[in-house]
């Protein structure tokens, strides 16, 4: 079982969208977490936003993987997120 934790600039990030795309996303991660999230995770070519990044509908989830641990570096819409 894996665990999930939002770096601080996540945080801010996640506060930013719609209440409904929040619920999403956390509903989205538990579903990940529960299972191997590295099955439903796409390795990132960029390693300066991160190293794995999942797809929420529109919105993209950059972390990294420690052990047992995900660690939510980003989250935004896929149009922003990489610039």
């Amino acid at each position: 079982m894996y665990q999930y934790f939002f770096e601080q600039k996540a945080v801010g990030d996640i506060k930013k969208l719609p209440k409904d795309i929040q619920k999403r996303i956390i509903k989205k991660l538990d579903f990940f977490c529960s299972k191997d999230p590295l099955i439903f995770a796409c390795h990132l070519k960029n390693y300066e936003l991160g190293t794995y990044r999942f797809r929420i509908g529109d919105y993209r989830v950059i972390f990294d993987l420690e052990e047992d641990r995900i660690i939510i570096l980003a989250v935004g819409h896929r149009r922003e997120i990489y610039k």
